[in-house]
């Protein structure tokens, strides 16, 4: 007779594996799923957030100085101390919203691969790990919103990095190279991908593999962002951000955790995948490469586009807050993207670094490619082609530029308005 809550061998199952008779993966499981029950930060960021006042804070750096926008470029070097303080807070608001599109997805996918793995027997445990998570996703995601969307509405009066409430089933990385028609086929790709998850297990598993790379990055990052308040002089008068920083970071160690251990060891608890399984893992993999192929230098530690990101920085320089007009904002853009200079080494090297942190995170994982075991997608990466895609971009965004100046802006789509132009003016009196 079976132990309460294990697999019953005595009767007919559609396998003789559990995961309880892993006795260590189950260990391992179950405390960390105690643990980030005890120490769940979600109320903590919740009380944050609607403590929140930007005037509160406005005055003072949120990271540590070199997780700032456009940190060690001309324009960083070029501007007053009051600037810089700016650029370290919208550091902030940029990261955080692209942490929103992961999470995202992640509750998305946490679902659909408990429902593969709900299908076996002993799975309660995992799939009890992934409900709280999504909760804590969700209030990740609240916090990152109030703080990032009333910066913006301050200063700006229009988005920027943030954007409204999105679908899962698009694109992760908010400054992509891509087009409706990749848009459109990326649509297909996870919507495809969740039928797949939902349904099988070994592919479920796997999606923690592509999860834990995608975080790998984020934690190394997101460590140094929690270590300004842990380390602030006055942590009860610590700016509230940098507070979200640091609980923020607390709960995705656990999940980063789980991650490792769904995508490592519960998989030996399941048959061996088959040549379909298999192909499905490696796209899932070959897709995070993709979407990490790039370095950036205007968020050091996020993989965006570059030239997705210049309409953006075209507006910043234009703002009451730097105040250059349209040709020097150009040429100061130039500088930055196109001439070599320490932010493209800098980002660099910490592309560098998530890519041979990758290749040792999946290096025990058979069913891999030789592609996607020695991350060739981000191999490709080099300051020479940075250049190069930043100077072919930039001679077609200097002729639209203006464009989207006093614009709503939404990925690209600029809109021109009188009445944000007014707003615009408008604080310029005020600062």
């Amino acid at each position: 007779m079976a132990k309460e809550g294990e697999l019953n061998k005595s009767l007919f199952q559609h396998t003789d594996k559990s995961l309880l008779d892993d006795k260590l993966t189950t260990k391992k499981l179950e405390i960390n799923l105690r643990r980030n029950k005890e120490q769940d930060n979600v109320d903590e960021l919740d009380l944050l957030s609607s403590q929140f006042n930007f005037e509160d804070c406005r005055d003072e750096y949120w990271n540590p100085e070199k997780y700032s926008l456009l940190y060690a470029t001309p324009l960083w070097h070029a501007s007053s101390p009051s600037q810089k303080v700016l650029l370290n807070q919208l550091y902030w608001v940029a990261y955080y919203s692209q942490i929103i599109s992961a999470e995202i997805a992640t509750i998305f996918l946490n679902q659909t691969s408990a429902a593969g793995l709900y299908s076996l027997e002993d799975f309660r445990l995992v799939c009890d790990t992934l409900d709280l998570e999504s909760s804590q996703e969700r209030g990740h995601i609240h916090a990152f919103k109030t703080i990032s969307e009333q910066v913006e509405e301050k200063l700006f009066g229009h988005r920027l990095f943030t954007y409204p409430m999105k679908n899962y089933a698009t694109e992760t990385m908010i400054f992509q190279n891509t087009n409706r028609v990749k848009k459109f086929w990326k649509s297909i790709q996870l919507n495809a991908y969740n039928l797949l998850s939902s349904n099988n297990a070994f592919i479920a598993c796997q999606y923690f593999t592509v999860r834990g790379l995608r975080t790998l990055n984020g934690k190394i990052v997101q460590h140094e962002l929690s270590q300004f308040y842990e380390n602030h002089k006055d942590k009860e008068n610590a700016p509230i951000p940098s507070k979200i920083s640091y609980h923020h970071f607390l709960d995705e160690s656990y999940h980063f955790n789980s991650s490792s251990i769904i995508g490592h060891d519960v998989v030996h608890t399941l048959k061996a995948p088959t040549k379909f399984e298999s192909a499905i893992a490696n796209l899932g993999i070959q897709g995070c490469q993709l979407d990490h192929q790039n370095f950036n230098i205007s968020v050091n530690g996020i993989f965006w586009y570059e030239p997705a990101v210049f309409p953006v920085i075209y507006q910043i320089l234009r703002s009451p807050y730097f105040e250059y007009d349209h040709v020097s904002a150009l040429r100061m853009m130039e500088s930055c993207f196109i001439q070599e200079n320490q932010a493209m080494h800098l980002a660099y090297e910490t592309h560098k670094i998530a890519k041979e942190s990758y290749q040792q995170y999946v290096s025990g994982l058979p069913y891999l490619s030789k592609n996607n075991r020695e991350m060739k997608y981000m191999t490709r990466a080099s300051i020479e082609q940075y250049i190069k895609i930043n100077k072919r971009a930039f001679k077609g965004f200097e002729d639209k530029s203006e464009q989207y100046l006093y614009s709503n802006f939404s990925r690209g789509l600029p809109r021109d308005s009188s009445r944000e132009r007014e707003q615009s003016e408008s604080r310029l009196k005020l600062f």
